[in-house]
């Protein structure tokens, strides 16, 4: 398996990495949290100008035909700048999910809203107890009773609920399901809701190395300019170490999320598992570098002034988002110790 990226996939990380550090500051996040919504209508049509939000659309549904593969580096960048929005929700999950309901007759009527960021969509699965961002959303797809509806927003009723990072907001949603309002039901949609699963953690997985790599690059850039004793305190062995550590699982990290891209894209049979690696390691890489992070800042790390508090609660929110690290443990290991699920290694397969 090669998990090497080509040229066009190269530039076009590097493409979404440059518009993200234009537009998406700590500075511009910052002002967002002082707003209604929370949000920015013109960052979300930057995303979309760059086909960022309709890359697993069809092009015939105004998408680019890609897969998880093409999209793994630049969610990865939406991490690393703590992106205010539900890219996750909307791109990742919702525009796959209404592509293969193609039965329903939604995917003409909004893959193509969704890919130009015309319409937001937000997904409640079974999997999280809130809905993220249902107060931007033109379209929610919700679970329940083994069935999918999909709902306009002035068809529900949403309740906001606190949360630590106020760059993922949470919500309740009070709905009733109709025979109107159901697009798949039995298999069908139990299949759907595994995929949205599956992929939701993805994505998540993916921001939160991009989010780890921005905490770990953060704290570097404050240890060559933190001084005791007269020296910067990163060149002090101790910091050094402490930051190696979380670089390497990151490093380790990486190849565990490119693996669930390529599961994803070419429906492996192991895809849960590989997800669940990617999602559980990513977590703890992320939690490193937010623990150790605020260590190298010291006192000044608390503090709301800096701009470390920003990826430190996206660590914390993602981590616990479709599925936390505990329960995706807890999936590997029903797959590797009971067989509930197929699991592979990278190489090595033990003989009967």
């Amino acid at each position: 398996m090669n998990f090497t990226f080509g040229e066009d996939q190269e530039m076009f990380r590097d493409s979404v990495r440059g518009a993200l550090e234009r537009g998406c500051s700590p500075e511009v996040v910052r002002g967002l949290w002082e707003t209604e919504s929370g949000r920015s209508a013109e960052l979300w049509a930057q995303l979309a100008e760059l086909g960022l939000l309709g890359m697993l659309a069809p092009e015939d549904g105004g998408g680019l035909g890609m897969n998880e593969i093409d999209f793994v580096l630049p969610l990865v960048e939406t991490g690393r700048a703590a992106f205010p929005g539900p890219v996750v929700e909307s791109a990742v999950v919702a525009v796959p999910l209404l592509r293969d309901a193609a039965d329903s007759g939604l995917p003409t009527a909004w893959l193509p809203r969704l890919a130009a960021g015309e319409a937001i969509a937000t997904v409640g699965h079974s999997a999280n107890a809130f809905v993220a961002d249902a107060h931007v959303a033109d379209l929610l797809l919700l679970f329940t009773r083994g069935e999918i509806h999909a709902l306009a927003r002035d068809a529900v009723r949403i309740v906001h609920q606190p949360s630590n990072d106020r760059g993922r907001q949470l919500f309740t949603v009070d709905w009733q399901p109709t025979s109107e309002t159901r697009i798949a039901a039995g298999d069908s949609a139990a299949r759907l809701a595994d995929d949205a699963f599956d992929r939701g953690a993805f994505g998540c997985a993916a921001q939160l190395v991009g989010v780890a790599q921005r905490l770990v690059d953060t704290a570097v850039v404050y240890a060559t300019q933190r001084e005791q004793f007269g020296k910067p305190i990163g060149s002090f062995q101790a910091i050094k170490h402490m930051l190696a550590d979380v670089q390497v699982k990151i490093e380790f990290a990486k190849p565990l999320l490119y693996r669930a891209a390529h599961s994803l894209a070419t429906g492996a049979s192991t895809r849960s598992v590989d997800v669940s690696q990617a999602k559980a390691t990513a977590g703890a890489a992320a939690a490193a570098a937010a623990k150790q992070s605020l260590q190298v800042h010291g006192a000044i790390g608390y503090t709301w002034e800096c701009d470390l508090q920003i990826w430190m609660k996206r660590a914390w929110s993602l981590d616990l988002a479709w599925g936390s690290a505990a329960w995706h443990r807890a999936r590997i290991a029903d797959a590797v110790i009971d067989g509930v699920l197929p699991a592979r290694s990278f190489g090595f397969e033990p003989k009967d």
